[in-house]
């Protein structure tokens, strides 16, 4: 038998880690998509435009909920016990990774961007059909409120977003016992500000006056009354793009994985 990875034994596995928590599983998934339809509900209610309130709900159903699935896959090291009868169990570190990229990775986002689009289309064709066709605008506000696009700017935005910040919930939950999303969330945010930071300060280095400078992409500086925004060439965008997408994911996964594998021994 390959030490390194058998699928029926992978598969023994997967079925065990499924079974062995359903509700804490499956509660957490239901609950995040629960939330994400009240959120939906009340920013309609409120009347914010169509176009934010599927942002925001989309944004934070996909990456806020990968995020808490994410920092409870590999939770067993909250307690000694449970952390020794893990790394115990009979499979190789490979297949306990690979259980848990499948979970927070693909499971998740399987069933989150089904739930989105028929949540959406529900809300889309409720709001057509409320519309008054004799009112002014009808057609301009009828056409204006569109299904959410999985390939739009938004959605490859929030795709990095979604790699990234549950690659880090992976690794936190590995390398911290207890409050994992929290303490995560905190590092994250640091990470944020000073990488801002960071680029303000160098943007002040090449402009003499900066109103904002966005990691990686565009700094705006004051023209005037009004603001200019000077963007990343578009083969440095691209490249940036490639780095948040494929390479600091495939780190933080890979990381991950190497985590594990310190664990055992």
């Amino acid at each position: 038998m390959n030490d390194t990875f058998n699928l029926k034994r992978f598969a023994s596995l997967f079925k065990k880690t499924l079974l062995e928590r359903p509700i804490q599983l499956s509660g957490l998934i239901g609950l995040t998509l629960l939330i994400d339809l009240v959120l939906y509900t009340i920013c309609r209610f409120i009347r914010m435009p169509w176009d934010m309130i599927q942002d925001v709900t989309f944004i934070f159903g996909f990456v806020g909920g990968g995020c808490f699935l994410a920092s409870f896959v590999f939770n067993y090291f909250s307690s000694n016990a449970g952390g020794i009868s893990y790394l115990t169990l009979p499979a190789s570190s490979l297949e306990k990774w690979l259980c848990g990229v499948l979970i927070a990775g693909v499971i998740y986002t399987i069933i989150f961007l089904l739930f989105y689009r028929v949540m959406d289309i529900a809300f889309v064709e409720i709001l057509h059909k409320t519309l008054d066709p004799k009112v002014p605008y009808y057609r301009e506000t009828y056409d204006s409120v569109r299904v959410f696009t999985f390939d739009g700017f938004v959605a490859s935005k929030t795709y990095i977003m979604f790699l990234n910040f549950t690659g880090a919930m992976l690794i936190g939950s590995l390398y911290f016992n207890k409050t994992i999303f929290i303490k995560v969330a905190l590092l994250i945010c640091l990470i944020y500000i000073g990488g801002n930071l960071l680029n303000h300060f160098i943007a002040k280095a090449v402009f003499d006056e900066v109103d904002k400078a966005l990691p990686f992409y565009c700094v705006f500086i004051p023209v005037g009354k009004d603001f200019g925004k000077v963007l990343l060439p578009d083969y440095a965008s691209v490249a940036v793009d490639i780095c948040l997408l494929y390479i600091v994911p495939a780190i933080l996964w890979l990381v991950t994985f190497v985590r594990l594998r310190e664990k055992e021994f």
